[in-house]
């Protein structure tokens, strides 16, 4: 089986690139959900949290994501701590994942930070979904109902999309000049060839 990574800044369009090849009947492993996922499950996970971040951050509903936001997007060594707490976490999701997914031609699995991570290193191929920064701010204010400055530390918390053009394999280009689904198949027959 092939492990393909997507990757992308926030409100690059990485989902709805997943959601393409899914419809191709592809498996899509969905990092950042399962990182959400475990975050509330993860007895582990949620031990060194309250360790790290005090009492306050699990409250009767579960995990405060917005303190947790708020802690860790103004100080980047709280999101190191933050990381280094769910990577391994996730890491070992994503094995016993792709374990049970072995037949397939090839999978996907999405992450935001997935250079920054090291998960790139157990894959294939990488993919970058870009946009550029103005499209990006954009869409994440729209969808997460927040202001540009906050989108801004979000954005300059994650790895420079210049990097990621160097790096990765492929890129998809999520704009108004280049058609997604004609790209995705380009890719699909790539990796299924």
């Amino acid at each position: 089986m092939k492990k393909i990574g997507i990757t992308g800044g926030i409100g690059s369009g990485k989902s709805i690139v997943c959601e393409i090849f899914s419809t191709l009947g592809i498996k899509v492993y969905k990092a950042d959900d399962r990182a959400k996922a475990l975050l509330e499950t993860n007895i582990q996970v949620k031990s060194e949290l309250i360790k790290a971040f005090g009492d306050g951050i699990y409250g009767i509903y579960g995990l405060n994501r917005k303190l947790l936001a708020e802690m860790v997007f103004q100080a980047p060594d709280k999101l190191k701590i933050l990381n280094a707490i769910i990577h391994p976490a996730v890491f070992e999701d994503y094995q016993q994942w792709a374990t049970k997914h072995y037949k397939e031609i090839y999978t996907i699995k999405e992450a935001a930070i997935l250079f920054e991570s090291g998960a790139n290193k157990d894959l294939d191929k990488t993919i970058l979904v870009y946009s550029d920064t103005e499209t990006r701010i954009r869409r994440v204010m729209a969808r997460d109902k927040i202001g540009k400055e906050k989108v801004l530390e979000r954005i300059q918390n994650q790895m420079s999309d210049d990097k990621k053009l160097k790096i990765s394999n492929y890129v998809i280009y999520n704009d108004n000049n280049h058609s997604l689904i004609k790209q995705v198949l380009l890719l699909h027959q790539l990796f299924i060839s």
